[in-house]
């Protein structure tokens, strides 16, 4: 952290001093002009919703070491996980997959837990799944985190009575055999669900089938989905994703009747090559592929603009919501681990991924009330890395920690002007992503993504009908592209305060190379 806070406070030196040069005054300072006077939609806090899948070590050892394991815990929950997400404030989960959920029956994970059955998970990894981690642990984490759920129904192999059923084991608040079941296990009052999909890549590994031939089973699952109507969750059509449009046009044009469907999904991942066979190392890239996975990413805005097109045309008052309940960086697994366990290092790049995207999101708030990164432990682009007694927290982790205040927060309209491209290699992205929004705690607060990897930035803040003297909040930065914790070296990166304060009635930020930072302004 010492380390970091020098890196910190030399490249922000280094800033002032170049900015008090004659050299200098040939290049124009970025300028963002937040038009306070036109405030957009809420952005959802489910925007900063985490995904859950039985998927390698994502919730065995991840979550889960069960109550009589060395590793501290609590009912089964590694203590250290808890405590990191509940300071996350993780405002939704999505459970049980993902392509596990199309292959998982729901009754296998209640009762006494030495008797549930063990089946092979198929889809990741070929290795035994016991079942031990199921409905009621599910329901139990999430309640210890404050958390909404969404639940992942089997479509690709299982029937409407097995979704329904389980629908009804949930919330059922009578003295039907289902709720007594329930009570019998353990649980008395039913659970509140409030998001329920009808299986997952339904293009893909949910079955392979077309848009026409899942909107039928849509139709059909959907009908016999009942609870008691306070407590009826929203239902989700699994949809599209990359540059495919079709799902969501024909899912808005044919369900029927249109109030059972609250939202479309939508998977993107973030591939440095786009190439599914060879992805890009996690680690040890060089600036070629720094640049290759922002231009991949910020096609996040594109395929999101593309959709909500085609949804306005069937949906012109936007009751239907566009949900990103799959994004985050895909890249080559670690070498020695399990290929079906998907288990990647995570370094200051991800972190500034996941805040272009978080400014993308804000950006369409008016559709897009969820989004669900992959994955929240051990997968992909995790929050939170472990190793058997061993946590640590990932640059993505202090991503979403840095964003907290914008859970719920008023989206505000941001003009950027003089902000040249940043450009390598004959590619080119925009070198600063930006999103503001007045927060629930009354502050305007304003976020910032650097993305050059070799040049700091000077800005220039303005906001429309007050002035602004002061900002303050906190900076993600480090000196090499791929800098990333260890669990020996837990602690390698994570954000440093950062303040800044107006001269003449001019507010201006230095933002390091490679850097997130977002404040409160006053």
């Amino acid at each position: 952290m010492q380390t970091l806070k020098k890196h910190v406070k030399r490249t922000l030196a280094s800033l002032a001093l170049a900015a008090m040069a004659s050299g200098a005054a040939a290049q124009q300072n970025a300028e963002i002009i937040i038009n306070a006077d036109q405030p957009g939609p809420v952005i959802n806090k489910n925007i900063y919703s985490q995904f859950v899948e039985h998927l390698g070590r994502g919730i065995y050892e991840g979550i889960w070491v069960g109550e009589k394991s060395k590793i501290p815990n609590t009912q089964g929950y590694r203590k250290d996980v808890l405590a990191a997400l509940q300071d996350l404030q993780v405002p939704l989960m999505r459970w049980p997959g993902g392509c596990f959920a199309d292959e998982y029956n729901w009754r296998d994970g209640i009762g006494p837990r030495n008797k549930r059955p063990v089946k092979v998970n198929t889809n990741w990894g070929g290795v035994e799944e016991d079942n031990a981690f199921g409905t009621h642990e599910f329901m139990a984490l999430a309640e210890m985190l404050g958390s909404e759920v969404y639940i992942n129904g089997n479509l690709g192999t299982g029937t409407p009575r097995e979704m329904a059923e389980w629908l009804e084991y949930m919330t059922g608040e009578g003295k039907s055999t289902l709720a007594e079941l329930r009570r019998k296990n353990g649980r008395d009052k039913p659970w509140k669900i409030d998001y329920f999909t009808i299986g997952n890549e339904a293009w893909g590994c949910g079955g392979h089938m077309t848009p026409e031939y899942y909107t039928n089973l849509y139709n059909h699952y959907a009908t016999f989905l009942k609870a008691p109507s306070h407590n009826m969750p929203k239902l989700i059509a699994s949809g599209g994703h990359t540059t495919d449009t079709s799902w969501a046009e024909h899912l808005t044009a044919h369900v029927n009747p249109i109030e059972k469907l609250a939202a479309v999904s939508f998977h993107y991942y973030t591939l440095p090559t786009e190439d599914w066979k060879v992805k890009g190392a996690a680690l040890n890239f060089d600036e070629g592929q720094w640049i290759s996975t922002f231009v991949s990413t910020w096609k996040m805005d594109e395929f999101i603009r593309n959709n909500k097109a085609v949804m306005d045309k069937n949906d012109p008052e936007k009751k239907i919501g566009f949900y990103v309940d799959e994004w985050g960086t895909w890249y080559d697994v670690e070498e020695g681990t399990n290929p079906g366990f998907l288990y990647q290092q995570n370094s200051l790049r991800d972190a500034l991924v996941a805040a272009v995207n978080f400014n993308i999101f804000h950006d369409h708030a008016d559709r897009v009330h969820m989004s669900n990164i992959a994955q929240m432990i051990n997968v992909l682009q995790a929050m939170i890395l472990t190793d058997k007694e061993k946590m640590l927290l990932t640059p993505t982790y202090h991503a979403f920690h840095l964003y907290k205040p914008f859970q719920d927060a008023t989206y505000l309209p941001v003009n950027i002007n003089h902000a040249a491209p940043y450009t390598f290699d004959g590619k080119s992205v925009p070198s600063l992503s930006v999103t503001s929004a007045k927060g629930k705690d009354g502050k305007t607060w304003l976020a910032l993504v650097n993305t050059n990897p070799r040049e700091a930035k000077t800005v220039d803040v303005s906001v429309k009908g007050t002035s602004v003297n002061k900002a303050t909040g906190r900076v993600l930065t480090a000196e090499r592209m791929d800098t990333h914790n260890t669990f020996d070296a837990p602690e390698t990166i994570k954000p440093a305060d950062y303040s800044a304060n107006a001269q003449n009635g001019k507010l201006t930020l230095q933002l390091p190379a490679k850097s997130v930072v977002v404040v409160s302004l006053e």
